[in-house]
């Protein structure tokens, strides 16, 4: 089944022959070489000759040879199209020493078009961006949203037992092919994670103790949601018997980061419109995954909605940092080019207390940017002194008024 991540799809379209490489990064599997595969179809569709793409994935043996990049250089210099665009699409890149030179020199030159994907934030660090600086727009790419997920199924009824299905089958498109047989997505994920742990963390960075990396990922993938910091883990870590060190640990947190396994976001002093150093939350890409690495066991429904809710809010193109308003905490403050959006999430406000608890950081705000609270009750949409309470399926959906999509 493929499903045409129309979002994504359209951003490629608008960068069309702009005079930028146009890099697609995310974890591996969400989809990048099927865009690229949709997104050269269309190309087809409208116009394009055959002969003017050239598409290569590195993961691909066929190709192995060209992992030379001189050979590499060549072997697309000499299938560049006289006088016509030449569309290039280089699959997995990272995997090619020295790729940015390859890319660059084909980028001076006329009528070239190009995109390239990578599974890793290695791919833009400071040394590769400085060559390529100012050249590129990065497309950042996530799993299926609840809505294309929901959409697969060709219906939006039984909205309830769907979201609970993409939860725990996973957000990654191939677990469609797999519907209704747990062990197989299971495999699947499990191959995913050690891919990425092996592949993209281990072999990169020299890690020599996969066993303690693993553990770091477990804990966060346990504390999703909750506030730590590189001490906080090594302290717990020590205090249980497995001695690791801060310093170890921020390590740690930044390949995993690099991999796109985990997300960071930080703090943010609403009034003092500044950033803070200290506590920030990690959120994971993909619910099943956590579900593959540590079962069902203490799941606070919760923290698994806030961390839906937080990468919708990253596809949809925002920024988002975890709110400060005196001593209360806001999950979420979102900004993008429009201003700022509040958000509060919650499993349930139906009791009173509960309500009042997550309403009174939004009131604690002061200016007058939207604010909302998402919760899973099955209620009409309420407003209290301009807070909005809406359904969070809803919300994902893309189904209430003013919903910012």
């Amino acid at each position: 089944m493929v499903i045409r991540r129309t979002e994504y799809l359209n951003k490629l379209i608008a960068f069309r022959e702009k005079k930028l490489i146009k890099i697609i990064t995310g974890i591996r599997r969400c989809g990048k070489s099927t865009l690229l595969e949709i997104y050269q179809d269309w190309l087809l569709e409208n116009g394009v000759k055959k002969e003017q793409i050239i598409a290569i994935n590195f993961e691909d043996i066929d190709y192995e040879e060209l992992c030379d990049y001189k050979k590499l250089y060549t072997y697309l210099k000499e299938r560049l199209v006289q006088d016509e665009m030449t569309y290039i699409f280089l699959d997995e890149v990272q995997n090619i020493e020295n790729f940015p030179k390859v890319v660059d020199s084909l980028f001076i030159k006329k009528n070239v078009d190009m995109y390239i994907t990578g599974s890793n934030a290695y791919m833009l660090s400071s040394e590769i961006a400085t060559l390529i600086s100012g050249r590129y727009v990065q497309i950042e790419m996530l799993p299926l949203s609840f809505k294309e997920y929901i959409e697969s199924t060709g219906n939006m009824n039984e909205r309830g037992i769907k979201y609970t299905e993409y939860l725990e089958a996973s957000s990654f498109p191939y677990t469609l092919e797999l519907k209704g047989q747990p062990e197989e997505i299971r495999d699947y994920l499990e191959g995913i994670y050690n891919t990425i742990v092996v592949k993209d963390i281990v072999q990169r960075k020299r890690i020599t103790d996969m066993m303690m990396l693993k553990s770091v990922l477990r804990f966060v993938f346990d504390n999703i949601g909750n506030p730590l910091s590189s001490k906080k883990i090594a302290d717990t870590m020590t205090s249980g018997g497995r001695k690791i060190d801060a310093k170890t640990v921020e390590k740690y947190l930044e390949s995993l980061s690099e991999s796109y396994i985990i997300y960071q976001a930080k703090r943010y002093n609403i009034k003092g419109k500044q950033y803070l150093k200290t506590l920030e939350k990690y959120y994971v890409v993909d619910i099943g995954l956590r579900y593959m690495l540590l079962g069902k066991r203490q799941m606070d429904m919760g923290h698994i909605l806030e961390n839906v809710i937080y990468l919708e809010l990253l596809r949809r193109g925002y920024d988002v940092y975890v709110g400060k308003v005196d001593s209360f905490e806001v999950d979420f403050v979102a900004q993008n080019n429009m201003g700022t959006t509040y958000f509060q999430v919650a499993l349930t406000v139906r009791e009173e207390q509960t309500l009042e608890r997550e309403l009174r950081p939004l009131k604690a705000i002061h200016d007058h940017y939207p604010k909302f609270l998402l919760t899973l009750d099955e209620d009409p949409e309420v407003q209290y002194a301009g807070i909005r309470r809406i359904n969070a399926r809803d919300w994902l959906l893309g189904l209430t008024e003013g919903n910012h999509n």
